[in-house]
């Protein structure tokens, strides 16, 4: 790429992200990104073919991140031993959530496209993907707990989906508000005490 085709793809960029951020991505007007880049439709056409495309150019290496680090630590965590899992759990979800705190805070404007501007396409659900996975990862710990021999409460799945939700959109509250990182970090530990301390007394742990 050339440098006057780089220069350009700046230009959309910085028009793009100032419009979604206005606008949300289905009120955004590729016009007003076009004509705020200074650029004609035939060059914007040379590099994205599609609203989604730009949008998916500003955000998906962010998400496909943070995606795939939080899956890939409830995997690791799986697969670690059954009897070392119980006291793995705090430890586990700290370390992991404290490097997506990390990666968030240097991607702020990204994360605040996906979270409060992506109605309309695949990343709306980030929240509610994470969730999910995070369900999934505590069921699959009910069964290892009743393999070594501890009782386990029956919990209302509403209720699970409930906490989840709460524990991952209070990260990402820290995210919108811009919280300095350094600040941010204690109070990802509070969060992370917590909630693992809940867990844990619900789980009869």
């Amino acid at each position: 790429m050339s440098e006057l085709e780089r220069s350009t793809l700046e230009l959309i960029h910085t028009a793009a992200k100032a419009e979604f951020m206005e606008k949300g991505f289905q009120a955004a007007s590729l016009r007003n990104i076009v004509k705020t880049a200074g650029v004609t439709t035939g060059a914007f056409y040379g590099y994205y073919d599609s609203k989604e495309e730009l949008f998916a150019a500003l955000v998906n290496p962010s998400y496909e991140y943070m995606m795939n680090r939080y899956r890939q630590a409830h995997e690791y965590f799986e697969s670690l031993p059954m009897e070392k899992q119980p006291e793995q759990m705090g430890k586990m979800s700290s370390e992991c959530m404290n490097d997506l705190l990390s990666y968030s805070c240097e991607h702020m404007d990204e994360f605040y496209l996906i979270l409060k501007c992506s109605e309309g396409t695949k990343y709306a659900s980030m929240i509610d993907d994470m969730v999910e996975l995070e369900v999934e990862s505590t069921h699959k710990y009910y069964k290892v707990l009743e393999q070594l021999g501890a009782s386990v409460p029956r919990i209302d799945e509403r209720l699970e989906h409930i906490m989840a939700t709460g524990m991952i959109g209070a990260f990402f509250e820290m995210v919108l508000h811009k919280m300095p990182y350094e600040e941010a970090k204690v109070f990802l530990q509070q969060l992370n005490d917590f909630y693992t301390a809940g867990w844990m007394k619900i789980m009869g742990q």
